[in-house]
């Protein structure tokens, strides 16, 4: 018996389960309300079809409004227009003739556009060039329109009624002079005949629809809405308003071309006649089948879902360098063979991360200390060879301390090396220092040699012996191929927006040219092989340990710069 049990309890076999009952469920209550659905579509479809009339009787206003604002933007470009009002900002009156062929062009193509019953033009100082009389603009617009006229930058502005005849609105602009980069030069204000926005001739009056347009002041219009009284439709946000003892649906619509709003109200019994039942039926049905499928989805759903969690929950603990094994649970037999499945991977997957992270600890430290091993006996056979050079020429005094300077070398170069690999900068350059008083025996006072760095940096930690080698070959390419007098600089600098040191060491050597400086740089980056083991020996060991001791890809390449004549700098960046 539980041999058999345990055969069937497959994630399988319980999705399939569980699923089927839902299914028929789910069937059989939608085949008992599809008949309604039909019903709740046409409904739905009845609302969609008020929302796209709103959108499309919004949409013509628009472009009505967009008319306007062609025919206004194309009188106020007009170049008559342009130039009496560049004359006027210039201090120039326009006089009698000019005023009167300013109105005929104006007339000419405001008889070629609908709805612009008059057309009036005020110069910088809001003195009216057209129509000809003395009228200033503060006296014709309250204060604010030409204040927003000035914010919006010569963009079309609606006024509303025409305070001096409602049977007309009004729109204006400032005008802005292209000959004077566009600097403010005057106004203009169009009046609008109230019919140019009657509304749609197609809508049918026997439809119990309203519809009313306003602007952004809540201000009418046009409308056919019996009732004067807007405020109750235009203040609510309600999708259904009652109004004399019948039910509306109210659809409103804000353009964001002119800021006006369009309402549109529909008799609510039209759109929902006869169903009021069927709308009880879909809500009954509806929550019936939300419990049903909330009570199964989240039993599956729980069952199915702990131990997969459980099990995901123990895989992100690998991001912390260990996969931890997951508990032993009873679940599925899939789910059973998946944990001791992992289990097992996180147990031998920490035995080969182990293995290899050690392999490759030795390699490292092997690599490095080879490296190291290259790096002291050149150093050795140079020190020891600029030694040989000065033996019959130095005083036994002199000779004495460059033979203290050589053994504080020694100690540097060897014996510090078991106690730590890595040194200050300061302590690195007190190396150099005593590296140079004994190369000067070799070259005598044709050698001198700068640092430049700040104290900041002087507690920087710095892998031992990856400034001198470069000194050394600075020294050894640099002075050792001029005549006459030769000064390395070492430089120490903060890297800008990095959280990095620059470490440059420069000569004024005879230098190489650019093929030859692309030829040391490939052999030392390894993308060339072979060559001289000598030349170029300093730069490769350098740069070998910048990537052993480094990650980052910004510190791990030395740079070199030169030009024939002008000596060579060769620079690397570290992390603080």
């Amino acid at each position: 018996m539980m041999q058999y049990v345990r055969k069937w309890n497959t994630l399988r076999n319980q999705l399939l389960v569980v699923y089927l009952v839902v299914m028929c469920m789910v069937l059989f209550i939608v085949s008992a309300i599809t008949f309604i659905q039909v019903k709740d579509l046409l409904q739905n479809n009845a609302e969609e079809q008020i929302q796209r009339t709103v959108l499309e009787s919004s949409g013509r206003y628009d472009s009505l409004f967009e008319q306007l604002n062609m025919v206004t933007k194309q009188v106020i470009t007009n170049e008559k227009v342009q130039d009496v009002l560049q004359r006027e900002a210039n201090g120039e009156t326009t006089s009698f003739n000019g005023r009167q062929s300013l109105m005929n062009t104006t007339n000419l193509i405001q008889a070629n556009a609908d709805g612009i019953y008059a057309v009036e033009i005020y110069n910088s100082n809001n003195q009216r060039i057209i129509p000809i009389d003395s009228t200033v603009l503060p006296d014709r617009l309250n204060r604010r329109w030409i204040m927003k006229a000035d914010a919006k930058g010569g963009r079309l502005v609606w006024m509303g009624e025409d305070p001096l005849d409602h049977n007309y609105f009004l729109v204006g602009r400032r005008i802005n002079l292209i000959g004077d980069n566009f600097n403010p030069g005057g106004f203009i204000v169009a009046r609008i005949n109230r019919n140019y926005f009657q509304l749609n001739p197609n809508q049918s009056e026997d439809t119990n629809e309203y519809s009313i347009l306003v602007d952004e002041q809540k201000e009418l219009i046009v409308s056919n809405y019996p009732n004067e009284v807007l405020g109750e439709i235009l203040n609510t946000d309600d999708e259904t308003i009652e109004i004399d003892g019948k039910e509306y649906m109210l659809v409103q619509e804000t353009s964001e071309v002119t800021g006006w709003t369009m309402y549109n109200l529909s008799p609510v019994n039209q759109l929902t006649a006869g169903i009021s039942t069927v709308q009880a039926g879909i809500v009954i049905a509806g929550l019936i089948g939300l419990g049903i499928f909330f009570i199964f989805a989240f039993f599956l759903s729980t069952f199915i879902t702990r131990p997969i969690t459980r099990l995901t929950k123990t895989m992100r603990q690998a991001g912390e360098g260990i996969l931890a094994h997951n508990p032993v649970i009873h679940s599925t037999n899939e789910i059973n063979e998946l944990n001791q499945t992992y289990n097992q991977l996180a147990e031998e997957t920490n035995y080969l991360i182990e293995m290899v992270y050690e392999k490759e600890i030795i390699k490292n430290r092997t690599e490095l200390k080879a490296i190291q091993a290259q790096i002291h006996p050149h150093f050795l056979f140079n020190t020891l060879d600029a030694l040989y050079w000065s033996l019959d020429e130095k005083e036994e005094e002199e000779l004495a301390n460059v033979v203290l300077a050589m053994s504080e070398l020694f100690r540097y170069t060897i014996a510090k090396e078991k106690e730590d690999e890595w040194v200050t900068i300061e302590e690195e350059l007190e190396h150099i220092d005593r590296y140079m008083q004994i190369m000067r025996m070799r070259f005598g006072d044709r050698l001198y040699w700068r640092k430049n760095v700040n104290v900041d940096w002087l507690d920087v930690q710095i892998p031992k012996l990856m400034i001198q080698p470069l000194v050394e070959n600075a020294i050894l390419h640099g002075a050792g191929n001029v005549i006459g007098s030769s000064v390395v600089t070492v430089t120490v600098e903060k890297v800008t927006n990095a959280n990095r040191l620059r470490i440059a060491v420069a000569d004024d050597g005879p230098g190489m040219s650019e093929q030859k400086r692309q030829e040391v740089q490939s052999r030392m980056d390894g993308s060339i092989a072979g060559g001289s083991k000598r030349h170029g020996l300093a730069l490769q060991n350098v740069q070998q340990r910048l990537r052993m001791f480094f990650e980052e890809d910004d510190t791990r390449k030395i740079t070199i710069e030169s030009e024939e004549g002008k000596g060579t700098k060769v620079s690397f960046e570290i992390p603080i």
